[in-house]
């Protein structure tokens, strides 16, 4: 099985995210693996693992990608495809998937697998628009895979419990954190890491000309940012049970919440 695992560089969570004058995304900063995007690698590798196969990362990021890529290689993908380029800085949602879309049809897969968003972003759409350019089934928030001979069935999450959808592969998943946990990359994977194939890619390698990616090409621009407004003082309860909950009571009934 040939899975091809959608992954982002992100700036670091524990950090302060910064901004720059244009209010896009400061992405000179330390970046590591997208959250999410973990748990869908865990996936890939576990599917690998019980049917056979192998996994490959594909992402569009910054020229210093190969750094955070060189995790997601050391936790087991077999290789990775960059897509870099300066005229992608300051490409949007639709433009990303325009050009994931693009790389993937360099790639050959039998599944594709996406983390549900992004933290630097948070939107959450690339994968749909992925699948809808490449017409590819999209079963989404899988909390469990099980592919077949050519067809892949998950049980998508839902309110209630879940759905369970099955579709013909090549077909694109979005995992979410019920799949697992991921992995710690090992010593021997992150010595063999090193010598694992980054294959990079330019805009014009995929057919897309400078117009039609980056700032130029995007739809929709951040035109201000502020923080949030500082929060006003808590207040802690600490008396025994039932005084505890008569305070919260009265609490709330202040403030006719209840």
């Amino acid at each position: 099985m040939r899975i091809v695992v959608l992954l982002k560089p992100v700036p670091d969570t524990t950090g302060q995210e910064r901004l720059g004058p244009d209010f896009r995304v400061d992405r000179t900063t330390p970046a590591v693996m997208n959250a999410n995007d973990e748990y869908a690698l865990e996936a890939a590798l576990k599917l690998t693992e019980a049917h056979g196969g192998d996994v490959t990362l594909l992402t569009m990021a910054p020229v210093s990608a190969p750094d955070t890529l060189r995790k997601g290689l050391a936790m087991g993908a077999a290789r990775a495809v960059l897509v870099t380029d300066d005229a992608l800085a300051g490409s949007d949602t639709v433009t990303t998937t325009r050009v994931l879309a693009a790389a993937l049809g360099t790639v050959e897969f039998d599944l594709v697998i996406a983390g549900a968003d992004t933290s630097d972003g948070a939107a959450g759409v690339v994968p749909a628009g992925v699948a809808a350019l490449l017409r590819l089934p999209y079963l989404s928030y899988a909390g469990r895979i099980e592919p077949g001979e050519a067809t892949v069935r998950v049980h998508r999450l839902s309110p209630t419990g879940y759905d369970v959808l099955e579709a013909p592969m090549p077909a694109l998943v979005v995992a979410t954190q019920a799949l697992g946990e991921p992995r710690y990359p090992s010593l021997k994977g992150i010595m063999a890491a090193r010598s694992k194939e980054i294959v990079t890619k330019s805009a014009a390698d995929l057919g897309l000309a400078a117009g039609e990616v980056g700032s130029a090409a995007a739809s929709t621009r951040v035109l201000a940012a502020r923080p949030p407004a500082t929060r006003a003082a808590t207040r802690v309860i600490r008396e025994p049970a039932p005084e505890a909950a008569r305070q919260l009571v009265d609490f709330l009934a202040e403030r006719r919440l209840i």
